[in-house]
């Protein structure tokens, strides 16, 4: 099987080596074939769009690898949702996705089963988000509050994080 390797460090003072590494020595020992090493150096999780994860998704949509390795999900995403963005991506395209440290691989059975409960509990946070924010424009209705005109003013208050007199 084809993979790429995904490394990302936050500071100067980092070595991605320590990632590399391990992540070699297992592809090694699965018997995978290294077809490319993405690193983002001085690059924070956080941020969705990095140079390497860039040409990483870009390989990935053009078929140069069948399992992308990471050592750990926070190397890759720092947040549940761009995690959950990228998998769906990979799964969508037939690209396993495999983080060392979680013991996390799609491409095996468990993975799967893990990667559909993971994308519950995300939908589950979507959907309870979603009925939050339905609840506070009733209620801004209900108030009286007139909805659309001047944009985030209006949703501000419509939602009650700000009332016209504290402003």
């Amino acid at each position: 099987m084809k993979v790429c390797l995904y490394g990302r460090v936050s500071t100067r003072d980092q070595d991605p080596e320590l990632q590399l590494v391990p992540l070699r020595a297992h592809a090694a020992q699965r018997g995978w074939e290294v077809t490319g090493e993405f690193v983002d150096r001085v690059c924070s999780g956080a941020k969705e769009r990095r140079p390497a994860l860039d040409r990483l998704m870009k390989g990935a949509w053009t078929g140069q690898f069948h399992a992308v390795v990471v050592w750990r999900f926070d190397r890759f995403a720092r947040s549940t949702k761009h995690l959950i963005t990228a998998l769906e991506t990979f799964r969508s395209i037939h690209v396993g996705f495999v983080s060392l440290q979680e013991q996390f691989d799609t491409s095996t059975p468990i993975g799967q089963a893990m990667f559909t409960i993971i994308g519950a509990m995300a939908q589950l946070e979507r959907d309870i988000i979603r009925e939050r924010v339905k609840a506070g424009l009733e209620r801004a209705r209900a108030r009286g509050t007139r909805l659309g005109g001047c944009g985030s003013e209006n949703v501000i208050e419509a939602l009650g994080l700000r009332t016209r007199e504290s402003t």
